[in-house]
């Protein structure tokens, strides 16, 4: 193979993995360019090879990829039914679980091939996995709903330790907490203050919950969703005005907002 053909077929590659990731990304915007093209990959793809008269061990190869190719869009395209019809379509009666222990791994391999930052992936992923969260319908009791919270939304200048019991917290208003305890008391849900993956395992096995409002990073809500799998976590990520775990903030009204559409209050 010639370096005409490495390139075109390097190329090739690139084209057909942004195509894709594009449309990872932009699918809960409706996107359905894709739907159209799905049945022409493969013949596309041997027609490529074909025209380089490649050796059988690359068209195999290239039959490979085409089909992930089609798997990654059969997914996209599921996804977008799902969140939009509120029903398992296309075969995909378990999307969420195929979603989550799928999609993010291949949409960071993409992002990393095509530079895109990792944060930016995992927003994506997130919004994915929220709009599954919300197309499933889930309603719960206000004490079936767990507000989970990441440590640094308490100022760091405070003494009080709230980790496990947060009813220490003496509302100075200081940081968010004020207001998300009076969104407790308010809506009777519970809420606790999680230092880490460990520690929030652990309030989730004490809590039971039916469903969780988690707030934090994009890297611990990634990885906060696939660990907590098969329960639904509907993820608000953090404000950080002063860098990363430090001070952070959150959008009161988005989390009330979430809470009001799981315990059934329009």
């Amino acid at each position: 193979m010639n370096l005409t053909q490495t390139t075109a077929l390097k190329w090739t590659f690139y084209a057909l993995a942004a195509a894709a990731l594009f449309f990872l990304r932009r699918l809960l915007l409706g996107s359905m360019t894709f739907f159209g093209v799905i049945p022409f990959l493969p013949p596309v793809i041997l027609a490529v090879m074909a025209s380089f008269e490649l050796p059988r061990s690359s068209v195999i190869a290239g039959i490979v990829f085409g089909g992930a190719i089609l798997g990654i869009l059969w997914l996209s395209v599921g996804l977008v039914l799902h969140a939009y019809t509120g029903k398992p379509i296309l075969g995909t009666s378990r999307l969420r679980g195929i979603t989550i222990r799928l999609l993010l791994p291949i949409m960071e391999l993409m992002g990393r091939m095509m530079r895109i930052p990792v944060a930016a992936v995992r927003r994506s992923f997130i919004k994915v996995n929220n709009e599954l969260v919300l197309s499933s319908g889930i309603q719960c009791e206000p004490r079936q709903l767990l507000v989970l919270l990441p440590h640094c939304i308490q100022s760091s200048r405070c003494t009080h330790r709230l980790t496990y019991h947060i009813d220490n917290c003496v509302r100075c208003g200081a940081c968010p907490l004020k207001d998300v305890l009076n969104l407790r008391d308010t809506y009777g849900v519970q809420v606790a203050i999680a230092t880490g993956g460990t520690i929030a395992r652990r309030i989730v096995v004490q809590a039971r919950p039916k469903l969780i409002v988690a707030v934090a990073c994009e890297r611990d809500l990634s990885s906060g969703i696939q660990d907590t799998h098969p329960l639904p976590v509907f993820g608000v990520i953090n404000e950080r005005p002063n860098g990363p775990c430090l001070d952070t903030f959150v959008s009161i009204r988005r989390l009330e907002s979430a809470i009001r559409h799981f315990i059934g209050i329009q």
